[in-house]
């Protein structure tokens, strides 16, 4: 005879619709991947940093309204033409500004973290993932979100065939591709005990 609690179990467990790719896409497979990652060191209790996001999204806002200003600028041209210059320069000088973020801040990372609720000798995370084309190898590292920081930790990284968390229908095999994930994280946080 079934419990309530075996209803309860059957009943999340029916309505989890399993995570499914296109095997042919390598885009498609680390999409999942890298969504299931963020999904599982959320769940560690860290909570997402958005600060480079943000960042990124205030400079595209900016470029956004130089190119317009410049676009609906009241003047015709060439009456315009210092203002319209000087636009030019902004939007370049700003798209320069992003791209190096995105090189030097961003680069593959998938999630920015604060440091644990609690932990006062820590940073935060820099989770970052790689899937190169033609290759089935997928590469995620854990690092800090401080490297200068003094509780700074070594990165730890995973190498693996994405055919390790797929069946040949495409779909995630969430409890292995977790295991290996829980296990890298905890490579990285054990790191800190052996210091203390």
């Amino acid at each position: 005879m079934a419990t309530a609690d075996d209803n309860t179990t059957t009943a999340a467990t029916v309505t989890k619709t399993p995570k499914k790719t296109n095997l042919l896409d390598p885009h498609s497979i680390k999409h999942v991947l890298d969504e299931t990652v963020n999904e599982i060191v959320l769940a560690r209790g860290y909570k997402e940093d958005n600060t480079m996001s943000n960042i990124r999204l205030f400079l595209g806002t900016i470029i956004i309204a130089v190119a317009l200003v410049a676009q609906f600028y009241p003047k015709k041209f060439p009456e315009n033409k210092d203002f319209l210059i000087c636009c030019i320069v902004l939007y370049i000088f700003l798209n320069i500004v992003l791209q190096v973020i995105i090189y030097t801040k961003e680069k593959d990372a998938i999630l920015f973290t604060y440091p644990l609720p609690g932990s006062f000798k820590s940073t935060g995370l820099v989770v970052s993932s790689k899937l190169p084309r033609f290759s089935d190898m997928y590469t995620l590292s854990v690092a800090s979100a401080d490297p200068k920081s003094a509780s700074a930790k070594k990165p730890v990284e995973l190498t693996k065939s994405v055919t390790q968390w797929f069946t040949t229908e495409g779909v995630l095999v969430e409890g292995r591709f977790k295991k290996d994930v829980d296990g890298l994280i905890s490579k990285y946080s054990g790191e800190s005990k052996k210091k203390k």
